[in-house]
């Protein structure tokens, strides 16, 4: 089978395989685009799978599980997240990137939330990628300490502490430090993007 291929025969149909993939993705700490790499698949594979569009055959599921590495018997046994949780504690969040950009992820698994809240943090000069990223769903957040630089289609916009943004997440987008110390944004995704 070539990486990214989905079959037609699907796995079971008992568990949302989109969700429980999300789940022990975020739970391992990996962006897709990480999982994505690490398992030899395209990074689209890994949202589409995610996201419900497309139902993996058993051999695709078990090449994308390679990533983690985890078993398939382990994907269809493992335990469903607690979704009563309402208070997370800082040491709770999860670290789903590292490097001059951090986000932690207020509850390890979102697979039946419908928002994501991030605590980010930029080092000096460091951005979220180019080229500039879009996705589905909106996103907003407010600058806690430092100056950022948004970029959304070609319009730039400085903020800083106490300002904040919102805006379909479908438009390209960036953000950057541009000052002189460490940038921290809380934000919000809706639907969760990564």
């Amino acid at each position: 089978m070539a990486p990214g291929r989905i079959e037609a025969d699907s796995a079971p149909a008992e568990i949302d395989v989109g969700q429980r993939l999300r789940q022990l993705r975020v739970a391992a700490g990996l962006s897709q685009r990480a999982l994505a790499k690490k398992a030899g698949v395209s990074n689209a594979t890994i949202s589409m799978v995610e996201s419900n569009q497309v139902s993996p055959s058993i051999s695709a599921l078990k090449q994308i599980l390679s990533g983690f590495p985890l078993g398939i018997a382990e994907f269809f046994s493992a335990p469903e997240p607690d979704i009563d949780q309402v208070v997370f504690r800082a040491s709770e969040f999860t670290e789903i990137a590292g490097g001059p950009v951090s986000y932690r992820q207020v509850g390890a698994n979102l697979g039946n939330r419908q928002l994501q809240i991030l605590h980010e943090r930029y080092q000096p000069g460091a951005e979220s990628g180019r080229p500039r990223i879009s996705h589905q769903g909106e996103e907003g957040g407010v600058v806690i300490k430092g100056r950022l630089q948004l970029e959304v289609d070609d319009r730039r916009y400085e903020l800083g502490p106490g300002d904040a943004y919102l805006f379909d997440s479908r438009r390209p987008h960036a953000f950057r430090n541009i000052g002189e110390g460490e940038l921290i944004i809380v934000s919000a995704c809706t639907p969760p993007s990564f």
